[in-house]
């Protein structure tokens, strides 16, 4: 069964077995994916109430603002 919040299939069905979401993440600056987490956050935030599924837009407006701190606290240990 597909997770459409963490792990939608439509974003892993590539024969490099690469998600989509970390050849995003290595295509751009650490800024440019800073900027890409937070206007995907914003997106689900915006449009929630008006697709018929606002609990799953929520989930993915967490996901991307989760990722970017993820992403952030990993930058800050290879700072330190």
């Amino acid at each position: 069964m597909s997770d459409n919040v963490n792990r939608p299939r439509h974003y892993t069905a590539s024969e490099t077995g690469l998600e989509c979401i970390d050849a995003i993440e290595a295509a751009l600056t650490p800024d440019e994916f800073r900027g890409f987490c937070k206007g995907n956050a914003l997106k689900y935030i915006w449009r929630e109430r008006h697709k018929g599924k606002s609990t799953e837009d929520l989930e993915k407006a967490a996901w991307y603002s989760n990722r970017l701190v993820e992403t952030m606290r990993k930058k800050a240990r290879l700072d330190r």
